[in-house]
């Protein structure tokens, strides 16, 4: 198996350092490689609009690995910077795609086993709600994640119990036939990709995962940053919904709304 892990990565100085993300990817794969249970991997890291020194930490982890690669945007998103990813990463011989954070919330040994499972799928996502799960995160992040997964169900009819968690892996054709349908949406970029996945036939397992909620998050722990970041969540997975229904013309008027009557997406 050859393949490719995307850690997409916006000001990750801290987390990236004190979980030395890279280091423990590298050094576990590198194992893997050198006793031959795979063929060959990189690590790709997605910096975007980064205005710290995750450079600098990337640049030290490329100097004791030879696997580990960079490139680097002004842009920010996470969406955006999977996609790109996603476009270098096609441009060498790799049999599987995937991506993982940069904050070592799932750890190497939990994303291998996403990757000798994509050989019996087409894609593999983490199901952090599996009962041979090992989670651990706050209960307010538990609840809001338990309503947005009932309401994306409502919305795509999606079996998945868990669409939004941050390891994922793919066939590379998979990859190939979905990436010009991909928006870089950035609250429902995770619903966006699953939904191409499975409009296009192909087949999605939920696995087991190890997993436990990083401090420093992106969404804000403040009650009302996370209620903002809730109903962003929200508005753009019904935007996404109606986009793909034969109401999207609704969408094209609001679009032309004035920039400051929208709910940003």
């Amino acid at each position: 198996m050859k393949f490719s892990i995307i850690i997409p990565a916006h000001n990750e100085e801290k987390r990236m350092s004190q979980m030395k993300t890279l280091e423990e990817y590298g050094k576990f794969f590198e194992r893997l490689k050198m006793n031959k249970e795979i063929v060959n991997f990189e690590i790709l890291v997605v910096l975007n609009g980064c205005k710290d020194k995750t450079i600098e930490v990337v640049k030290k982890a490329e100097k004791k690995f030879a696997e580990i690669r960079h490139i680097e945007f002004e842009q920010s998103g996470k969406g955006f910077a999977i996609i790109e990813g996603l476009k270098n990463a096609l441009k060498r011989d790799f049999d599987a795609i995937g991506f993982v954070d940069a904050d070592m919330a799932t750890p190497p040994l939990a994303f291998y086993k996403m990757i000798k499972q994509i050989e019996k799928c087409d894609a593999v996502i983490a199901n952090r709600w599996d009962k041979k799960s090992h989670v651990k995160r706050s209960f307010g992040k538990w609840i809001r994640s338990r309503g947005f997964n009932i309401l994306i169900r409502a919305l795509f009819l999606f079996p998945y119990r868990d669409t939004q968690c941050g390891a994922k892996v793919f066939r590379k054709r998979v990859i190939e036939e979905i990436l010009p349908f991909l928006d870089v949406t950035k609250w429902a970029f995770d619903v966006c990709l699953l939904y191409w996945v499975r409009k296009k036939k192909f087949y999605i397992c939920g696995v087991p995962t190890i997993w436990e909620d990083r401090e420093g998050s992106n969404i804000g722990l403040s009650f009302r940053k996370s209620l903002k970041t809730s109903v962003q969540m929200a508005t753009a997975a019904v935007r996404l919904r109606i986009v793909n229904s034969p109401f999207k013309k609704i969408v094209k008027l609001y679009d032309l709304l004035p920039e400051k009557m929208k709910m940003h997406h």
